[in-house]
């Protein structure tokens, strides 16, 4: 008699849905898994912005790179 069994815990729930109603329980974990979402989206956010490269980056990935022979090694798309 010292713990609650998994039958005991199915009964509890089932008598808290009988009192608080079905539509409140799908409301509530709707609320959660809103909040859930947004959690994680906010998580995902950089917290820096974003620069834009500077006139030198630009140009430098801007540039097709050949070599010795002449072969293009690097497209103007980085």
């Amino acid at each position: 008699m010292g713990g609650l069994s998994i039958v005991h815990w199915l009964i509890f729930g089932g008598i808290a849905i009988l009192v608080l109603g079905g539509g409140r329980f799908s409301n509530m974990m709707g609320d959660v898994a809103k909040g859930i979402k947004s959690f994680k989206k906010g998580m995902a956010e950089d917290d820096e912005p974003k620069r834009e490269p500077s006139r030198i980056e630009a140009k430098a990935s801007a540039d097709p790179v050949f070599d010795r022979d002449g072969n293009r090694i690097r497209d103007t798309e980085v």
